[in-house]
């Protein structure tokens, strides 16, 4: 067992089984032994790759979307550019570079939220020369109209599952099985507040953290204007089923075998946020798939022009990129994948996405 499993495996001891929030929270933010205060998880050395580190095209569009945003938001200056979980930061250096080209002589603000102080060395040398901001949370960015970029954020919080059983829903916990190894189980007692009507053996997850985040940044591009950008994977209908997963060298791991030394996560209900942003008196603009997003913001021009100044394997590597970022089978990231824009109402339309 990992040295954080061992500490759980007490936890639960002195004190009980534990929701499936806790658990998440403490396998990728304990203080010492959390998965993201210890490694930087990307790239081929890492345990998984998102799409920034698959290609710059990725973050390029999106800064060619953050120009447009930004003029229709009137041009306020400076552009306040913030981003959730910016990983090595490389997203933020590409779409600051096609910000420059689409709008010269713009002043940008890049503000990063970032807990990990591995990643935020990896930041901080990417974006040297920027003038980028960190901080330990969305509240402490400064206030005025924004653009907030969460690309692979939202699946990383903390979610409750429950379970349906023939004596109605039953709290998703992790306890110690027989061999004294962590175990999933359940309350003992049924939970109020459920009416989900699914079958026996249903499993939903609340993801209490993201709503409170969404309705929060909603009401703050509501009040002062902007957009919240969302790209992740998740389902765009309501739904059931158990989507936790863990992730370690690139492929999938047992959630429970060595906390704190896999990545965590959860599918985005893409559904429940939109209703939450709505609530909160935001406009909100997709979700489409994340092929047809970057199909639509130039994805393959892009792809041309720079394969007109690369040799035979760059132009191969090129087209690999586009094909993985647009795989459009169920499990490709095109498919799986989900773009969701939450704006102040009047803003939009919004370039690749329609309006929900």
């Amino acid at each position: 067992m990992s040295p954080l499993g061992r500490e759980i495996a007490a936890l639960i001891r002195e004190t009980g089984p534990i929701g499936i929030d806790r658990y998440m929270a403490l396998c990728l933010g304990h203080p010492v032994h959390g998965y993201y205060r210890t490694r930087d998880p990307l790239g081929a050395r890492g345990d998984f790759t998102t799409a920034p580190e698959i290609s710059q095209m990725f973050g390029e569009l999106i800064g060619a979307w953050a120009a447009w945003v930004h003029r229709a938001m009137g041009a306020p200056a400076p552009l306040l550019l913030a981003e959730l979980g910016p990983g090595r930061g490389t997203l933020m250096a590409d779409a600051l570079r096609a910000l420059a080209s689409a709008a010269p002589g713009t002043r940008i603000a890049p503000h990063l939220v970032e807990t990990s102080e591995v990643l935020r060395q990896a930041q901080a040398q990417r974006l040297a020369g920027t003038g980028a901001t960190w901080h330990d949370s969305p509240d402490t960015l400064p206030d005025g109209p924004a653009i907030i970029l969460a690309n692979e954020f939202f699946d990383c919080l903390p979610v409750r599952q429950f379970v349906r059983t023939a004596a109605g829903w039953h709290e998703r916990l992790v306890g110690l099985g027989e061999d004294a190894g962590l175990a999933f189980g359940l309350s003992p007692e049924p939970v109020a507040g459920i009416a989900a009507d699914m079958p026996t053996g249903a499993v939903v997850s609340v993801p209490g953290p993201a709503l409170a985040l969404v309705r929060g940044l909603a009401r703050r591009v509501c009040a002062q204007g902007g957009v919240l950008l969302l790209v992740d994977y998740g389902h765009v209908r309501p739904g059931y089923g158990d989507t936790l997963q863990a992730l370690a060298d690139h492929a999938f791991a047992d959630p429970l075998a060595a906390p704190g030394e896999a990545d965590l996560t959860c599918h985005v209900d893409f559904a429940a946020l939109g209703l939450a942003a709505r609530e909160a008196g935001a406009a909100v603009h997709g979700p489409v798939d994340q092929a047809d997003f970057l199909t639509g913001l130039g994805l393959h021009e892009r792809a041309g022009r720079l394969k007109l100044r690369a040799d035979a394997t760059q132009a191969d590597a090129i087209d690999a990129a586009v094909a993985r970022l647009t795989d459009r089978r169920p499990e490709g990231m095109g498919c799986l994948f989900k773009v969701m824009a939450i704006a102040a109402p009047g803003l939009g339309p919004l370039p690749g996405l329609a309006p929900a």
